[in-house]
């Protein structure tokens, strides 16, 4: 779906408040309520707009650290790929997961409460997973930026 300039000036404002009346939302892009309804079907339709939801913070539910962890498999065959990311998807504390190009195959964000907790994750989870052969785990020590979605240019169409 081609993004236009309404398009984009929808999703910045969503950016910034996902939970605007559509009223309100139609008043800022210059749309009447219900052609900005249809703009928002076809956005959610399209899978441009994947979802609504709060973002919680981590550390507000006990998780004091974040652990950026590099996996590799002992191969990168297909059916070694789809049984690692389904064992992956099970874990509750991995929060995102990447297929990598370079020296790791995967490199996981995961959520501890603390370096015991993390432990317990890599025991349990972690070194549990199918096909895996060597896990580099690195503790952030403070968040920089967290963007949920990059800037939208109002100017591209």
């Amino acid at each position: 779906m081609a993004l236009d300039a309404i398009d984009r000036a929808i999703l910045t404002e969503l950016q910034k408040n996902g939970r605007m009346p559509n009223a309100t939302l139609a008043e800022k892009v210059g749309l009447s309520p219900s052609a900005c309804s249809r703009r928002l079907d076809a956005l959610e339709k399209a899978g441009t707009i994947r979802g609504y939801h709060a973002r919680v913070s981590n550390s507000a539910l006990g998780h004091q650290m974040t652990v950026i962890v590099h996996i590799s498999l002992s191969g990168q065959f297909q059916t070694t790929l789809r049984a690692f990311e389904e064992a992956v998807r099970r874990c509750p504390n991995v929060l995102v997961c990447y297929l990598m190009s370079g020296e790791y195959d995967y490199i996981l964000r995961v959520a501890a409460r603390d370096l015991a907790d993390y432990e317990r994750i890599h025991r349990d989870w972690l070194s549990n997973l199918p096909h895996v052969v060597k896990i580099n785990s690195s503790f952030a020590l403070r968040e920089v930026i967290d963007r949920p979605n990059v800037g939208i240019d109002p100017g591209l169409a």
